[in-house]
């Protein structure tokens, strides 16, 4: 008996080990040989995958922001993502919401990248609380991730700067390749970085998070400043050289960069949420090109109305004289598609001088007169002052990709023409005579 049952135990002793359910990490004091925790001001987190050290701080700046339904609806709608009511109510509550931004190893991402710190922030008694988790070397991954599962598994609507692109992938494939800690599963994933660019690149170029903070959220009134800030290119080589017995100083300007990025990330959010909930008509501080660029972004959401509304008011500040015949254009489109033709018309006459923009100004308006004003003789008017333009843009282009499609395009306009003087008067003057010999009644013959 006693042999069988060793062969038993033999056995049991074989069968992969259950995890143990998730408890929130205790911390301790970093010991007195940790000179990376005293530099962090972190403690060490324990939990059953072994340690890691957990910074944690509350900022009272960015203040909390009640978020607005029109706000996540524009930033939630995607083509391809469609939401349960289940997940809707989950996105409608900020308790439920989780800030990350990582600080990797390299940024080109695949097996060999590791995150080696793990910011999250979240709303907390309406100012932000911060937790970092720092890895002293890759033994600690497991202990990390683990943590990180755990406040997704609280907190499962993600916001994120870029995150959707680098930041969640590159954690899902370390989830992936602990296989032990399952990939946690988000209710939703709002990446701030497109609707930034969207409405912001107009007016900076760059829209990084940096640039946003200085030129958009006015992180000094808000309380922080980037001064001494780390570059992002020096962080993966500073962790690298602690890793190899180097100063462990560096570091701490790394978990600062950290904490300015989940601040600002916050602060972005709550921006965004004061620029898509308001009334254009309303919103007098907003400069002319961050409307025109709302205007695009609500155009893009379906939110016609309000772009509309957005272009117009742009305009009406004034824009650059480069960017402000690309917004009548776009106004004038959208007026058409509202059913506003007649608006949409006038706008036209206004761009058909243009050099630039005349050939399609021109061409809407000969398809204005044809189908809804009904003058013949003003829309073959408009076709041949199409014409003329294009004819004389052709002849000064050197591109032969450009001159092409102006020949494809002159070929449309001069069918078009064709056709438009088919439907004119025999008499008016704005017929050819070849037109006219066309349309003329063939002679009857006399028989004698």
């Amino acid at each position: 008996m006693s042999a069988t049952a060793d062969k038993f135990s033999r056995l049991a002793a074989l069968k992969p080990s259950q995890p143990m359910p998730a408890r929130p990490a205790a911390i301790r004091p970093p010991d007195e040989e940790d000179s990376l925790g005293r530099i962090l001001g972190a403690g060490i987190a324990t939990n059953h995958f072994g340690d890691h050290l957990a910074i944690r701080n509350w900022f009272s700046t960015p203040e909390f922001a009640e978020p607005s339904d029109t706000t996540l609806e524009l930033l939630s709608r995607t083509r391809d993502e469609s939401f349960s009511r289940k997940t809707c109510a989950t996105l409608q509550d900020p308790e439920k919401w989780l800030f990350l931004d990582t600080e990797t190893t390299g940024l080109a991402g695949g097996t060999g990248t590791y995150a080696f710190l793990i910011g999250l922030a979240w709303w907390d008694a309406g100012g932000l609380q911060v937790e970092q988790f720092f890895m002293r070397d890759f033994a600690e991954e497991h202990s990390l991730l683990q943590e990180l599962s755990q406040r997704v598994a609280e907190r499962p609507v993600l916001v994120t700067f870029n995150g959707k692109s680098f930041d969640w992938p590159l954690l899902e494939n370390r989830f992936t390749m602990t296989r032990s800690i399952a990939v946690p599963k988000l209710a939703a994933h709002l990446d701030l970085l497109h609707p930034a660019r969207a409405l912001w690149k107009l007016r900076l170029g760059s829209v990084r998070l940096v640039e946003l903070e200085r030129h958009v959220l006015d992180a000094p009134r808000l309380g922080w400043h980037r001064e001494n800030d780390v570059s992002s290119a020096l962080i993966p080589q500073f962790y690298f050289d602690y890793l190899r017995g180097g100063p462990a100083e560096p570091l701490a300007g790394v978990v600062r960069h950290n904490q300015m990025d989940l601040r600002g990330l916050a602060a972005l959010f709550c921006k965004m949420n004061e620029l898509l909930s308001a009334a254009p008509n309303a919103a007098n501080e907003i400069e002319s090109l961050d409307l025109f660029g709302l205007s695009r972004f609500l155009q893009r959401r379906g939110e016609n109305d309000r772009a509309h509304s957005a272009c117009a008011k742009a305009l009406a500040i004034g824009l650059p004289a480069e960017i402000r015949p690309k917004a009548r254009r776009e106004l004038a489109m959208m007026a058409k598609r509202r059913g506003r033709h007649a608006e949409a018309a006038a706008i036209w006459l206004e761009i058909a001088a243009d050099p630039h923009d005349g050939v399609h100004a021109c061409e809407q308006l000969a398809i204005y007169y044809e189908r809804q004003a009904r003058d013949m003789v003003k829309a073959v008017q408009f076709a041949k002052l199409a014409i003329a333009t294009l004819g004389r843009r052709r002849a000064d282009s050197r591109d032969p990709f450009l001159t092409a499609r102006f020949a494809r395009l002159e070929h449309k306009l001069l069918r078009r023409l064709a056709r438009l003087e088919k439907r004119t008067p025999p008499s008016s003057p704005e017929r050819s005579p070849r037109a006219q010999a066309v349309a003329a009644p063939k002679a009857t013959p006399v028989l004698l």
